[in-house]
């Protein structure tokens, strides 16, 4: 790229009295530094190189009183181009721009504008016209310059229509949420009264229950005399043949050794041939016979074992 100073020696060398020319000087891009330091220079001609752009440090020459960008290539102006508030005279001639930043409104010393040859916007060129003459060219930068501010006035509107949107919109939002809260809070207070009620219970059942359980005691212990004093315990019903048959049991041994003793007598001693003997030996032949084929001593042997 071709820079001031590489062609044609220092900018310095360039000033003529309060007036640079850099002209026909083959720029790509604007020497912005070196021409911060000139601040004598207020009258700045750029015409006539390849500048499709320019920085937006270019912005901060805030000294310039005349501008010539005529004859580039020039497809758009930077943001705050309004920065340049001395600027009186701009010549944008045989550039491509379509529209001019909002911030041109802020050129309120601007006395003189060309944007001719250029692709403006259809209502952009319309309000600019020609500059055909020192009129016309006057007449072009107030035109523009009220245009500006109305597109300037339409934006702000426009801003602040949209933030008035954001702002409703924050605020439903902010309402929202204090209602969401404020129902969170709600439902949080009712569970916990609905457990402090539980456990109000729980400690109201606890304490009846032991109070009844106090109280059974007591009952207790007021009935006791009254069986007493008052009706007479029921006694244990007797058991029917009870003392019979410990006074049988206490005796069956002694008959039956008595029985066994003389039935011994009767069948091995000399008593045998007596006739109570003969009967008694026959009675005894018989019984264990009888015994035996009805099988009822095993009977009696098995429940006197039990017993």
């Amino acid at each position: 790229m071709t820079k001031a100073g590489s062609k044609g020696g220092n900018l310095r060398d360039k000033l003529d009295g309060n007036e640079l020319d850099l002209s026909l000087s083959d720029l790509n891009e604007v020497p912005v530094k070196e021409l911060a330091a000139l601040p004598k220079a207020t009258i700045l001609d750029l015409s006539c190189n390849k500048l499709s752009s320019l920085p937006s440090d270019f912005c901060g020459l805030t000294h310039l009183v005349k501008l010539d960008l005529s004859k580039n290539k020039l497809q758009q102006l930077p943001a705050d181009f309004g920065r340049l508030v001395n600027l009186q005279h701009l010549d944008l001639l045989n550039n491509r721009l379509v529209t001019l930043p909002v911030s041109f409104a802020q050129l309120k010393n601007l006395k003189w504008l060309d944007l001719k040859d250029n692709p403006l916007d259809p209502v952009l060129a319309k309000v600019a016209g020609d500059c055909l003459d020192e009129k016309q060219c006057k007449q072009c930068a107030n035109k523009v310059l009220q245009h500006m501010k109305a597109v300037q006035a339409d934006q702000e509107r426009e801003r602040q229509r949209r933030l008035e949107v954001e702002r409703e919109a924050e605020k439903k939002r902010e309402a929202k949420q204090r209602a969401k809260e404020a129902q969170e809070r709600e439902l949080r207070k009712r569970e916990k009264a609905e457990e402090k009620e539980r456990r109000r219970k729980e400690y109201d059942a606890l304490k009846a229950s032991k109070r009844e359980q106090e109280k059974k005691p007591k009952k207790e212990a007021n009935q006791a005399p009254k069986s007493k004093s008052g009706s007479r315990p029921r006694k244990p019903p007797p058991r029917k043949h009870t003392r019979s048959w410990v006074v049988l049991k206490l005796l069956l041994p002694l008959l039956l050794l008595c029985v066994a003793g003389g039935l011994v007598a009767c069948r091995v001693t000399a008593l045998q041939q007596q006739p109570l003997c003969t009967s008694v030996n026959t009675i005894y032949d018989n019984a264990v016979q009888g015994l035996r084929r009805h099988e009822i001593l095993q009977w009696v042997l098995q429940t006197d074992s039990q017993q």
